[in-house]
């Protein structure tokens, strides 16, 4: 696919741990010719952790999209009425932000653009990383597999054995679904073996 002239909005919510494996994907993004917007949730921006300091990923988003970061509800709205983003993925998306999304609460960044972008019509990719995909958070993605213009990144259980509830998304197939997604398709296979810990 030609991403030039396409603009990604690429939202991550706190799902740390991934951020690593994240970064390599939104420089696919740009390396085919795409406009990415960065979009980050509070805790993004304001939460240190083992994986890594909030400056160090705010300084990483702003060297690889070349974009300043979209980081409060205020600077997010306009998504909206502009119409800015061709396709927005989140990922990581976490179990709080998958709940909140499926029972339309928007009280953040990445949701205010999540809403901006349902308005629109256009879709939104969800790359979920939850350790209560199979628990609680079961029903919050039943509700959100069956939305229009919804589609997921593939999934599966990254640890079946010391955490069976855990789902997470293949990151490196956000790109294949966001060119899927585009074209009003879900890229299949949408469950997978994603990991298997003995």
């Amino acid at each position: 696919m030609n991403w030039q002239g396409i603009t990604v909005g690429y939202a991550l919510s706190g799902s740390h741990c991934t951020l690593e494996e994240i970064m390599p994907q939104i420089k696919r993004f740009v390396d085919a010719g795409a406009n990415v917007v960065p979009i980050v949730s509070t805790t993004i921006m304001t939460t240190d952790t083992r994986f890594g300091t909030s400056s160090h990923w705010q300084q990483t988003l702003r060297q690889i999209t070349g974009n300043e970061i979209i980081s409060s509800i205020v600077d997010a709205e306009p998504l909206g009425p502009s119409k800015r983003l061709d396709v927005l993925a989140i990922a990581p998306c976490t179990g709080n932000t998958t709940s909140k999304l499926a029972n339309a609460m928007t009280d953040g960044p990445v949701l205010m653009a999540a809403k901006a972008q349902m308005r629109n019509q256009r879709p939104l990719v969800l790359a979920i990383s939850t350790n209560d995909g199979l628990g609680l958070n079961a029903a919050n993605i039943a509700k959100l597999l069956i939305m229009k213009n919804i589609y997921f990144v593939p999934f599966g259980q990254d640890n079946p054995i010391a955490k069976p509830n855990s789902l997470v998304a293949r990151m490196d197939l956000v790109m294949e679904t966001c060119e899927a997604a585009l074209q009003g398709k879900q890229l299949q296979p949408l469950l997978i073996e994603r990991f298997t810990h003995v």
